[in-house]
This record gives C-alpha cells, structure tokens and sequence, in this order.
C-alpha cells in the first residue's frame, strides 16, 4: 500500500547548522542519516566532506577529508570518530597502486595520509570518499536501494527508477580498485547525482552539506515509492504456508529452543541470544519461498559480515507443535549446518586464508515463531538480527519485483575471511572474564544483590535481575543500565516462593538472553523474636524464603543449565548465622543453616554436569540492605541493647578485624565464585564477616 507515512522526512534545522563549521555539519548529517534504519544499518555506510583547513605546520590552507573512520557508527558518530587525511597525499596514493592483485597493501599507506596527527584509523572506504570530486559525499545501505542492487535486473531497474540521476556499478569488493571505479565514473558523468553499487548499496554526492543529506533521502524516497507501487498486489515471499503462533506461545517455543542451541554452539566461547518474532520477521518465516530465500545467503557485505553466509532454519511445525521432536534434533541439524559451513570454507579458501572460524549459525529461523541469534555479546546478537531483518526487507523487494541474488559465494568468502578483516578481529581485546555469560541474580535491587550485578556486569556477563519490590527493581535498572547500556540488564518480578513464577523468570531469561550461567540466590529476609514469641506464621515465612525458595531458583537453574550442557556457577547468599546461633533469631538461624546444606547436596548432584555450588556468608551487611529496613533493625538494636546508629559500629567492633562489612565485599566472594578462578571449587563456604570465631567452618 503506498503511503506518505513511509517516506523519509527531512530533520535538517537550517537555524541549528546555521552556525557549525563544515565538520560539524558532516557530524550533524551523519547522526540524521544513522538515526533512521531505513537509511542505514547500525556500522555500515560512510559520510565524509572535503574541507580546506590551516595545515598545523605551515598555517596553508590544504584540502583535507573528513571521513567516519574504521569500525564507526554514523548514527552515534561523535566528532573523534571521524578520520582525516590530506586530499594530496590521497591522490599521491595513485602512484603507489601496482594493481587489483595488491590493492589491500593500500591500506597501509592510508596512516601516511593522515592529517594533524589524528588516531583514529582510516576505513577501507576511504578511496571510494577521497576520489569522488565532490565535497559530500554519503553511502548509505537503504533496504530499498539494496533490493534494487541484490535485484537479477539491478541494472535495468536503476535505470527505469532514477533515469541519469543515478548510475550503476557492478559488484565490486570494497577497495581501492571500487574507489577508482567511482571516480572514473563521476568524471564520465559529471551530471549524475550518486550511483548504486550491486549488491552493496548507494552513493550520492554534493558540494553543500545539506543538499547531499536531502538528496540522499530523496533517492531512497523514490525507491520506496517504486517497491510500494510494484508490490502492492504481490504476496511477500510466496505467500504465507504455517500461521504464526500468538505471542505467548512463540516465547514458550523459543524458551525451550534457545538454551538448547546455545549449549551447541558454545564450545569456542559463551554466546548470548537474541530472540525476535516481529511482524516482519514472522512474515518471512511463514512464507513459502522462506527456505529457498534464505538457502541464498545475503548480498550486502554488511549483512552478510554480521549474519554469515546463510541461517539455519529450524524444523519446527506451528500447526503440530512437533517441539519434543524438534530438540530431539537439533544436534543433528545443527551439525549438518557446521559441516555445510565447513565445506564452503574449503571449497573458497586460498592458501593464506585465516583458519576456519566458528562454523555455528549465527540467524535461525523457526517457523511461526521468529529468528533467533546467537553471537559472543548481546549487543552483537542484537545488531546480527537486526542486519537480517534489513535482509528479510532486502529479499522482500527484489523477489517482489525480479529475482533476489545472494552474493556469489566466492565474493561472500572473500569478504568473510578478508585479510583485512582478520586484522581488524585480531586487534579486538581480550574478552572480560564473564564475557558471554547470563547470571540471573535474586533480590536483585537489595545491596547486596545490586552490587553483585553490577560487579558481574564490569565483568562483562548479562544480568536478569529479579526482585519482588517493583519500585526498586525499576531503580536499580536505571542504574545499571546508565552505565553499562540497555542490552545486556533485564528484569523481572518474582517471588520465589511461587513456583510458576520462578519458572517463568527462567523463561524470561532464556528469551532475552539465551540461557543462564550463574545463579546468584540472594532473595532474603530477616526476622527477630525469641522463641517464645516465634510464630508457626513467622517460622514458615522464614523457610518458605529462605529454604523453600533457595531450592526452587536452585532446581530450576539446575533445569536449563543442563539443558544448555555447558555446566554453570550456583552461588547462594546465605549468613554467618547458617554456622553461628544467634539470640532470639531461631527461624532465621535455622533457614539459612538449611540453605547451607541445600548447597552442599546440590553440589553433590552438579558435580557430574559441571555445575558447581557454593556459599558465601555475610555478616552485619547494613548499608544499602533491604532486610536492614524496618523491623529487623529496630529488633537486633533492641537485642543489643543499642541504636540504630550504634548498631553498625557495634557489629564492627564485635569483629575479629574490626572492619564494617559492604555490599561490594559480598559482591567480590560471589564474583570469584561465578568466575573461572574458583574453577576447581564445589561445596565451599566463604564467610565475609571481618571474622567471627564462632563461624569458622569446621
């Protein structure tokens, strides 16, 4: 259906850019172009302006190009992201180029270039900017454009679109040689106004910085307009031949796959999981033509880097719920899908092509439920969907309209396994020590389970934080999510004395992230009364929480971390008070006791899966602490016959090191529990008390 509302809208504030230098626009341009998904993908395209600029040493003006430097992002692009290089040198470069067989040596003339002495590394699209004799340029990778470039009759439908407008290039890898490529065109067409590159995307170009931007949206506009028009009575991919589940259903289904998978394809590394089933995506996977589209692979180089050279689709039927067979299966396909993969690698590599990679899938379709994608964060996994979707639209215009070609597998391989492409993965750091890794966290916006997120986070895991307080779940999330982004914290409310509701966090976790890792039992409570006064109603809250509720987050832990096979880290909160009595504190003494020895039987039964357990034993944590509201405090004040502000200071002295005990030094014990460096640690206690005689393990 055509609809105005589809048409990119112009977001240029001429009052605003009235006053930015010529790379400010550049700067300003780019975040507009990148703020739309339409326009561009998350990393991919370029933006760049020639701007002439004092030199730093002789104070001449030179001409000096501002391009979005390696590994950049035009929508959140920031004014260091940009590299820049003096236009002499760049057209000096012409003398060094000995031919396509040597082109990627180019690159490593590219620092020699640079201009005042800027860091950031020079993309390897720079030559396709600097040769263009404009003084804007834009490349973009519109789904619109892409459908025309993936399209058998690219050419001749550039053509009937844009008339002389806008050229048409054949596929070209990224390089010097495809910047040469653009110039030659530009000086053999000095009217044109950008060019599509098949199976890559668009250029256009401007000498004022505004006038590129709209011309660049413009020409996306207009490929809207012709895909609308000419798939209007067409059905997406073939048309529809499964009904999608409601969405209920497609989160129970993906809850059962997910871990599933992630425990085959984590055997180089932990990968996260990323679970979408919009309308979109649904329409593809319940398609007839789906298989054959997706056997393919994609055709834009950015899509193809980020979802690799096909997916797996998985044999799910909505219409039987056929999900026990399925998993029964899925080692099977997913080892067929490794064996294809390395038989590409083989059949494309060349004699100094990197080692073959993971050859796990990275997109997996599952009809009438959606995609899920797997990679090495959550933010990857994310963006891995979202470039298939741009995928999914890609396939939807040109199978509409002509024939959809993937990239030819020999260009897929060349890109996929470039040397340049290896380097840049090889300068990546180091993983964190959790990097991959899903903890879900009980009593999650209490002190010490906020803390024991936020350590597991600079560690570089994904936290699910569960609490039953809704205000302070919302409160610590914004917390963490200010600092370490919205990807990799979620959070759910949960009791963990309901069964079903314990259930259903795991569920959650597995849907948002794949599976579960860590298991931080933290839930609490504190009560005080002598026994006299010990209520059958107090006595029950206490185990019901504190014993009841340790084993039922424990056995579902236990549930999906067999599931996944990849063994896993249990680590309950328990106290000092599990191994020294206390008066007038029965009920509370005697469930975390309980939750001592619930660790040590599951210990017991981990071992064999790898999965190990562990305690570790607060004492007199006040600061930031739920069950140091209210009540509690005012009894153990009254117990000891002090304060409330006396209280601290007291259990501090009463300690062996004389030393208050914080939030983050429990969060240090459960961070070495869940870590590698307690690898060989099962059943074990950790009291961090500042020492208490009486609870010395023995």
């Amino acid at each position: 259906m055509t609809t105005q509302a589809n048409r990119l809208v112009s977001l240029w504030d001429e009052a605003k850019a009235a006053s930015m230098s010529e790379p400010e626009k550049l700067l300003y341009r780019s975040n507009l172009l990148g703020s739309d998904k339409r326009v561009t993908n998350y990393g991919g395209g370029n933006t760049s302006a020639k701007v002439f600029q004092a030199d730093p040493l002789s104070g001449d003006e030179v001409e000096v190009l501002w391009v979005k430097g390696s590994g950049g992002d035009v929508g959140s692009i920031k004014m260091d992201g940009f590299s820049t290089l003096y236009m002499d040198k760049l057209r000096a470069l012409k003398g060094k180029y000995r031919g396509v067989a040597f082109e990627d040596e180019m690159v490593g003339y590219l620092p020699h270039c640079t201009f005042n002495l800027n860091p950031r590394a020079a993309s390897i699209d720079t030559p396709l900017h600097a040769y263009v004799p404009r003084a804007h340029v834009d490349h973009m990778h519109p789904d619109a454009i892409i459908a025309i470039a993936a399209s058998k009759d690219s050419k001749a439908m550039t053509q009937e679109i844009f008339g002389d407008d806008i050229g048409w290039l054949p596929w070209k890898k990224p390089g010097y040689e495809l910047g040469l490529w653009l110039e030659k065109y530009c000086l053999d067409n000095p009217n044109s106004k950008g060019v599509v590159l098949e199976s890559h995307g668009l250029f256009t170009w401007d000498d004022d910085a505004k006038a590129c931007y709209e011309l660049t949206l413009a020409i996306i506009n207009k490929a809207i307009a012709f895909f609308e028009e000419k798939t209007a009575d067409v059905p997406a991919f073939g048309g529809p031949v499964h009904h999608s589940l409601n969405a209920e259903e497609r989160a129970g289904v993906a809850a059962r796959l997910m871990p599933v998978i992630r425990g085959f394809v984590s055997g180089k590394q932990h990968m996260v999981g990323n679970f979408v089933d919009t309308v979109t995506v649904l329409e593809f996977v319940n398609a007839r033509d789906m298989p054959a589209l997706a056997a393919l692979g994609t055709s834009c180089p950015d899509h193809f880097l980020r979802t690799k050279i096909c997916p797996l689709v998985v044999d799910y039927d909505p219409a039987t719920n056929n999900i026990e067979a399925v998993l029964e299966g899925l080692e099977a396909q997913i080892a067929t899908y490794r064996d294809g993969y390395a038989a590409y690698y083989d059949r494309c590599r060349h004699e100094d092509s990197p080692a073959l990679r993971d050859p796990n899938a990275v997109v997996y379709l599952i009809p009438g439920v959606g995609m899920i994608t797997f990679a090495k964060d959550r933010a990857t996994a994310r963006v891995s969907g979202e470039f298939y979707v741009n995928a999914i639209n890609v396939m939807r215009g040109a199978a509409a309209v002509s024939e959809y070609c993937g990239l030819p597998e020999q260009e897929a391989f060349d890109i996929e396994y470039w040397l340049l492409e290896e380097a840049k993965l090889q300068r990546m750091p180091k993983p964190k020590s959790l990097a991959g890794q899903v903890a879900l966290v009980t009593g999650g916006a209490g002190g010490i389970g906020s803390a024991t997120a936020e350590r597991y986070l600079s560690e570089g895991a994904c936290v699910m934080l569960a609490d039953i307080n809704a205000d302070s779940l919302a409160a610590t999330y914004d917390n963490l999510v200010a600092r370490y982004g919205g990807d990799v914290v979620r959070t759910v409310e949960m009791n963990v004395t309901d069964e079903d509701a314990v259930a259903a966090a795991y569920a959650y976790t597995a849907v948002e992230f794949g599976g579960v890792d860590i298991l931080v039992s933290n839930a609490g409570i504190a009560t005080s009364a002598p026994v006299e006064d010990t209520t059958l109603a107090l006595w029950n809250k206490n185990m019901d929480i504190l014993s009841t509720g340790y084993f039922l987050v424990s056995r579902e832990a236990f549930r999906m971390m067999r599931a996944q096979n990849m063994g896993g880290a249990v680590v309950f909160v328990a106290s000092k008070n599990g191994l020294a009595a206390s008066p007038n504190a029965s009920a509370y003494c005697t469930a975390k006791a309980s939750e001592i020895h619930l660790a040590r039987c599951l210990a017991l039964e981990g071992a064999e899966a790898g999965i190990r357990v562990n305690v570790v034993n607060p004492d007199a944590v006040l600061r930031g602490s739920k069950i140091w509201e209210g009540e509690w405090l005012d009894q153990r004040a009254d117990t000891y016959g002090t304060d409330k502000e006396g209280l601290e200071e007291m259990y501090r002295n009463r300690s062996m090191l004389k030393r208050s005990v914080l939030p983050e030094d429990i969060a240090e014990a459960a961070y070495f529990f869940a870590s590698d460096k307690s690898a060989k640690s099962t059943g074990n206690i950790i009291n961090v008390d500042a020492g208490n005689v009486q609870a010395f393990t023995r």
